[in-house]
């Protein structure tokens, strides 16, 4: 189960990955030749954000960083410190007006400012990456982290990120470096052997024009890890807050307004239900 943000190449592709947003497939939309596109915000006409009754939240997130392969002098010190800071931001805070259950304890209540940093350390895996990185390789890395942790944190996405020499598909579809550019990031979830949750994303290299807003690479992976992070907090098994199109929180505000820069860190916008629209802060 998937949800991806996905760069659409055509209107008929668009109006098939949002059918697919209560199905766990949430994609981040531009049409891979360096203009960005907002598909996202023919969403925003469907109105605000619905709790479906039931639906799970992570309430006290945190996230996993995992490195699979080699990368540039800085980029992975860049990822940690934009994760370090980012849970108790203004950007952070503009889902903290959303409910639900928490997947990890089955308390309810408001999702909250977070240390995202505060489970378990993040993993460095020198192995290189196959060329293509399917959902299930994906899914075994995560899993191989896991057994070298020897636990498993279910208030966290373990967000697996792949080099230049590596891309990600769902399908036909590709992320920067692939055959078939369609999206730059997913996150999704699997059921363990313990019958709980296990929520994670994958972060493909953002080096393609298709995948930049900002033409810094790293400045590109800060709005990525913030869009898939939220989204995962607000919706990480596909059944909570989600619009009547099947369009996530940060879907409704991908690509526009333009993101944007603060503190020397790439983001997004996000939908708030409290403006009913898209808002930087909260």
């Amino acid at each position: 189960m998937k949800k991806a943000l996905v760069f659409v190449f055509a209107a008929a592709l668009a109006t098939s990955a949002f059918a697919q947003g209560n199905s766990n497939v949430e994609v981040t939309h531009g049409n891979g030749l360096g203009k960005v596109n907002n598909e996202a915000g023919q969403a925003r006409t469907s109105g605000n954000l619905v709790y479906h009754t039931g639906g799970k939240v992570l309430r006290n997130a945190h996230v996993v960083m995992i490195f699979w392969g080699s990368f540039p002098s800085g980029y992975t010190t860049n990822m940690q410190n934009f994760r370090n800071q980012f849970g108790t931001t203004p950007e952070f805070n503009t889902i903290t007006q959303y409910t639900g259950i928490d997947d990890a304890t089955g308390t309810t209540g408001a999702i909250a400012l977070s240390n995202l940093a505060a489970g378990p350390t993040d993993f460095f895996d020198t192995t290189t990456p196959p060329t293509n990185c399917t959902d299930a390789v994906v899914q075994s890395e995560v899993k191989k982290v896991i057994a070298a942790k020897g636990s498993t944190d279910y208030s966290a996405i373990y967000e697996v990120f792949i080099p230049s020499g590596s891309y990600s598909s769902s399908g036909n579809s590709t992320s920067c470096g692939g055959p078939n550019l369609a999206y730059c990031a997913y996150h999704s979830h699997y059921v363990d052997g313990s019958n709980k949750n296990v929520k994670y994303s994958i972060e493909p290299w953002a080096g393609c024009s298709g995948c930049q807003a900002f033409g810094d690479t790293s400045l590109d992976q800060d709005h990525f890890v913030c869009h898939e992070t939220r989204e995962a907090v607000t919706d990480p098994l596909g059944n909570a807050w989600f619009d009547r199109s099947g369009a996530e929180a940060d879907d409704k505000c991908a690509w526009s307004p333009t993101p944007f820069i603060s503190g020397g860190f790439g983001y997004q916008y996000e939908w708030s239900n409290a403006n009913s629209g898209c808002v930087q802060t909260r």
